[in-house]
């Protein structure tokens, strides 16, 4: 079990990106708080010795990224129409950003994954395809076609490279 020094210092740098991750998979905030306390309970409880605070990283957004498929497969909640589902666009977002997260939101999960981690992480696609377990090429093509169907929903609105 990890220390509360431990526990805190990982809180203050990957939380915001954990907690982001979570919310685009599940499109709800409650069940993106659930899976979010859910993550961190795994990162106290496990004694894993990571490489580097980039690993530490990687490790946190694979564990969310499962959790969160754990969550959509979950029986209850293919049965329940969320509150949040039945909302307009997230009341913090300007117009415009509004309009790019709900594109991105429609995008198929491998898209929507490689969308998020590259342009709201900062992630590069080498670094991508090592969290997700992927082929870099594959990145590359996902990045593509993502970028390709965001400029189409968006009515030829473009994505930076």
């Amino acid at each position: 079990m990890r220390s509360e020094a431990e526990a805190n210092r990982a809180l203050e740098l990957y939380a915001d990106t954990v907690r982001r991750i979570c919310f685009i998979h599940l499109k709800n905030y409650a069940d993106a708080e659930d899976v979010f306390q859910e993550v961190f309970m795994k990162y106290l409880l496990r004694d894993l010795q990571f490489e580097s605070d980039a690993h530490e990283k990687a490790w946190l957004i694979r564990v969310a990224v499962n959790a969160c498929k754990d969550m959509i497969k979950n029986f209850f909640r293919k049965k329940v129409t969320s509150f949040d589902e039945l909302t307009a666009e997230p009341f913090y977002l300007q117009e415009q950003e509004a309009e790019v997260l709900s594109a991105v939101l429609t995008l198929s999960e491998k898209y929507r994954d490689v969308i998020y981690l590259h342009y709201y992480e900062g992630y590069s696609a080498i670094e991508i395809a090592k969290t997700l377990g992927k082929n870099e090429n594959t990145i590359y093509t996902w990045l593509s076609r993502a970028r390709k169907r965001l400029k189409e929903m968006l009515g030829g609105e473009t994505l930076g490279k």
